[in-house]
């Protein structure tokens, strides 16, 4: 039974191994595009004098040192553990996204500096006719379907490092549909405010963008609980010659990696025959919640207890 549970952790391994080598190849399109669409921005910010356009070409930038530095994670992050790292390297996905965040909030800082300098320097003329905002148009495409792109990728494929870096496409997609309001409404109304009045709206939405990347990948990093105490103990409760359950702790990301422990009584007088009932229960928890890693703590029946969460230190 201890061959079979190697052999299946091993599988996982290289199944992960492969949706590794995935994400690289959706972050290496991302990255083609992402600088595509900054320089392009770049030119049409230049040509304009647009603040707006700047800043939307400043956050594109972004964009493409995002997913480069998710290329230099993920290359890290290797789901097989070794000698230095026995549970794996998966943290560094989170770190890379956290990093993004990082971008994020430099790019809604930046935004917001740039429109205070162009107030005080008298709003100068913004040049601009409709060729600008066609371009732009073709360049909020582009983002649409990358968006998209990484999205369903991440989801189908399991990573964090990738839906991170869809929300900060996302949040592109926005800043971009801001500055072709403004553009527009510089266009039509000849006054250079609502360039500027843009920084406010792109500020906010890049600050949200932020807290959604921090909110899902802190619980990853500071090791937050994964299931319920609750439901690990319902599968474990419904393997035959389990008695009881109790001190259960988990932690991870639920459908892709976690990691559970707990405490356990079972109806058995022999080693073989309790290992085989472990063995039964991480099965249950495998088929139940995906791919886990099970520490079993035995223990005789006088050490059953009626609570099943982990009590810590101060229980």
């Amino acid at each position: 039974m201890g061959d079979a549970s190697s052999r299946r952790l091993e599988a996982t391994a290289l199944v992960r191994q492969d949706t590794r080598q995935s994400v690289q190849r959706v972050l290496l399109i991302a990255l083609a595009v992402n600088v595509l669409m900054t320089m392009l921005k770049l030119v049409i910010g230049l040509l304009s004098g647009s603040l707006a356009v700047l800043a939307d070409a400043m956050h594109s930038a972004t964009d493409g040192l995002s997913s480069l530095l998710g290329l230099l994670t993920n290359g890290l992050s290797d789901p097989r553990p070794d000698r230095d790292h026995p549970y794996g390297h998966d943290k560094y996905e989170g770190l890379g996204a956290l990093a993004i965040a990082g971008f994020i909030l430099f790019t809604a800082f930046e935004i917001l500096k740039s429109a205070v300098e162009r107030i005080a320097s008298g709003l100068p003329p913004i040049r601009l006719d409709g060729r600008e905002l066609l371009l732009l148009l073709i360049v909020l495409g582009f983002n649409l379907l990358l968006a998209a792109f990484e999205r369903s990728e991440g989801r189908r494929l399991g990573s964090q490092l990738l839906l991170a870096d869809a929300k900060h496409t996302t949040s592109d997609i926005w800043t971009t549909v801001v500055v072709l309001f403004g553009l527009g409404g510089v266009l039509l109304f000849r006054t250079n405010w609502l360039d500027v009045a843009m920084a406010v709206p792109l500020c906010l939405m890049l600050v949200r963008a932020c807290w959604q990347v921090l909110s899902t990948n802190l619980p990853w990093l500071v090791d937050q609980i994964a299931i319920a105490p609750e439901a690990i103990h319902e599968v474990a409760m419904a393997v035959p010659g389990v008695l009881n359950v109790h001190d259960i702790a988990s932690r991870g990301v639920l459908g892709q990696q976690v990691f559970i422990e707990l405490h356990m009584v079972v109806d058995a007088n022999d080693l073989p025959t309790a290992h085989r009932i472990t063995e039964l229960v991480e099965e249950h928890l495998e088929a139940r919640f995906g791919a886990v890693r099970c520490t079993i703590h035995l223990e005789p029946r006088e050490y059953a207890i009626a609570a099943i969460t982990f009590r810590g230190t101060h229980g």
